[in-house]
């Protein structure tokens, strides 16, 4: 549902409530809320009937299994797990996270996001809690590599052939600046290197790529020409230029990655430099690469 079809059903509903209903529940204080809002659901799942549970089932995208064959997925996984390095912790994920951990620091809609009842929402991007458990491990730590596998449930409808829910491995590192970009460099170099190996050994007949964008950021551009790019130089994985891209721009910062297969056409991965860190510290030295990998696209793409 995007915002214009929300916004017709808020509309709809407030029409039907008693007058001040709206600023009753606003000023409820939010444990009372949330007590409400239980009560509904108690009642509400009190009159489900096991019929109605089968037709969800077999209609509602949120909760309707995913085709992956999840033995193929534990594999390509844990072989991805086995091809980190050493310095990399392993996060496992709790399924929900504090409400707002996407909106707060970075433009996207509440509105694709599952919230639930009790002031927290379905984890809809790792890499936007991983960034937070980031910015909890930098207060006693000079630099933070993290990485999680975990399926995400989103909100936007992707269409009648897609999943709303769908498994990402994540990558997401934190660290000081240190003037002129070298972070950034030294960072990107990291992650794209990672893909690269991922892409080599378990895609290496699906034409993978690394792309690379930056964003009009002077020091991010020299560095991507002298740094990332001869250490990125020859292997079988090309790292390729894509100055056309103008998709996450405002959610990244200075620079977006890509991963792709079958020569570019089949997009199975995205990251890019962002400023979470820096706003959950309240730091704005800090620096921050967020990536991430759809296993599942990788997985059907190369068993075929």
């Amino acid at each position: 549902m995007d915002g214009d079809e929300l916004a017709d059903a808020e509309r709809r509903v407030w029409a039907a409530m008693p007058a001040g209903t709206r600023s009753t529940l606003a000023g409820l204080s939010g444990a009372d809320l949330r007590s409400l809002l239980l009560t509904v659901a108690r009642d509400r799942a009190s009159t489900a009937r096991p019929s109605e549970v089968v037709r969800r089932w077999r209609e509602d995208r949120f909760v309707r299994p995913a085709r992956t064959d999840p033995r193929v997925l534990a594999r390509v996984e844990a072989r991805m797990w086995e091809l980190l390095p050493t310095d990399v912790a392993g996060v496992e994920l709790s399924p929900v996270v504090p409400v707002g951990t996407c909106s707060a620091v970075a433009p996207v809609s509440q509105n694709r996001v599952v919230t639930t009842m009790r002031a927290s929402e379905v984890l809809s991007d790792p890499t936007n809690a991983l960034a937070i458990e980031a910015a909890v491990r930098r207060r006693r730590q000079s630099e933070v590599h993290l990485a999680a596998a975990h399926r995400v449930l989103r909100a936007q409808d992707f269409g009648s052939a897609a999943s709303a829910h769908f498994r990402l491995f994540a990558l997401v590192s934190s660290a000081r600046g240190t003037g002129s970009g070298g972070t950034e460099a030294r960072l990107l170099v990291r992650h794209l290197s990672y893909w690269r190996t991922v892409l080599a050994e378990l895609a290496p007949a699906a034409v993978p790529q690394l792309h690379v964008t930056h964003f009009g950021d002077q020091v991010v551009r020299e560095r991507l020409a002298d740094t990332v790019r001869p250490a990125l130089a020859g292997g079988a994985v090309p790292l390729v230029d894509e100055p056309e891209r103008t998709r996450g721009r405002g959610y990244y910062t200075g620079c977006a990655l890509r991963i792709s297969l079958l020569g570019g056409d089949l997009e199975i991965g995205d990251g890019g430099l962002t400023d979470w860190t820096a706003r959950l510290t309240g730091d704005a030295k800090e620096r921050c690469l967020v990536s991430c990998l759809a296993t599942e696209r990788l997985v059907d793409a190369t068993s075929h």
